[in-house]
């Protein structure tokens, strides 16, 4: 045990140090995770395997926790049931990963409240790095462990509104693992027939939106929210068929009902969204890549204001609504 510690110490001290690169893909269980957040080194405990007890459970048992308003089987704990889940987020089932895997924890994670914090940041470290599992790779079956893990992820931020229980440091290292799994993610399919949805981009919104919505997200995070999503519906190469805009909206309305909403900011934004989309009627017949960008920004900024309009007519809400109406308005 003692010789445990002294591992442990050195390989924090090397991390710290920066003699060790750290990666937060999946590991040895026995070990504490470790993730270098931007003012040091944060520290999750795991559980081992062998107290974990962890038994694969058929699709009947996941069933009848659904049929009985998701209550906890009795005597059974409950996190070695979530890592069981956890393990069904890249399924291609699509009933096991989503209608049951995907429902299950959002109920016990986010209303149950049935999780340690000690275990809700072990998780979020997990799914963080499975956001980087195949990443670059389009068409494959991997794209569903990304997808939903991100998806996943915004249930820890949800939760982290309500509770808050990642440090200043997690919630940097989440934020900046979802801008850059916006960017990266190349499979931007929204829906497959035979294995279900898919939808990355929108769960990577949803994910966003609640980080964007947390006190500690700064002015310059506004601005790099703005600029993510603008550059995701133009690299995109393709016209989001399945929502994926309003799901982008719904993360911008975030930072425009914030009291301290950059307003002068987003219109410099939108002004430079708007004189780039001009740019598409300079030919003639259009370029496609620029048709494609025009018809999503133009979706987007249709949700935006049906977004909005649900909200309370803050000054931002005001405001940013006039902005948009009026860019509209000349397209």
């Amino acid at each position: 045990m003692i010789g445990r510690h002294i591992f442990v110490f050195l390989f924090v001290l090397l991390v710290a140090a920066g003699q060790y690169s750290y990666s937060p893909f999946p590991m040895q269980l026995e070990h504490a995770r470790l993730v270098r957040g931007l003012d040091g080194v944060v520290s999750v405990p795991i559980i081992p395997n062998e107290k974990l007890n962890v038994v694969n459970h058929d699709k009947e048992f996941w069933r009848e926790i659904v049929k009985n308003r998701y209550a906890i089987p009795q005597g059974q704990p409950v996190f070695p049931l979530v890592r069981e889940l956890s393990g069904y987020l890249g399924s291609t089932d699509s009933e096991l990963r989503d209608d049951l895997t995907y429902s299950i924890l959002d109920v016990w994670i986010l209303y149950k409240n049935a999780l340690t914090v000690d275990e809700l940041s072990s998780l979020s470290i997990e799914w963080q790095g499975n956001l980087r599992s195949g990443i670059g790779e389009s068409g494959t079956d991997t794209i569903f462990r990304r997808s939903y893990s991100a998806l996943c992820l915004a249930i820890l931020a949800e939760r982290n509104l309500k509770e808050r229980f990642l440090s200043d440091a997690q919630y940097r290292v989440l934020l900046d693992a979802a801008f850059a799994y916006l960017k990266d993610e190349r499979d931007l399919r929204g829906f497959d027939p035979a294995k279900g949805w898919i939808h990355a981009t929108a769960h990577t919104a949803d994910l966003l939106g609640f980080l964007a919505s947390d006190a500690r997200f700064t002015r310059e995070g506004q601005s790099r929210l703005l600029q993510a999503v603008a550059e995701r519906l133009s690299s995109a190469h393709q016209i989001f068929s399945y929502g994926e805009q309003d799901r982008l909206a719904a993360a911008i309305s975030s930072i425009v009902v914030r009291s301290d909403f950059d307003s002068a900011g987003f219109d410099g934004w939108l002004k430079l969204l708007a004189e780039t989309d001009a740019k598409l009627w300079k030919d003639s017949p259009p370029q496609d890549a620029l048709l494609k960008t025009f018809e999503n920004n133009n979706y987007f900024l249709q949700a935006l204001v049906a977004r909005l309009s649900t909200k309370t007519a803050a000054q931002g809400v005001t405001h940013v609504m006039e902005q948009v109406n009026a860019v509209m308005a000349k397209r």
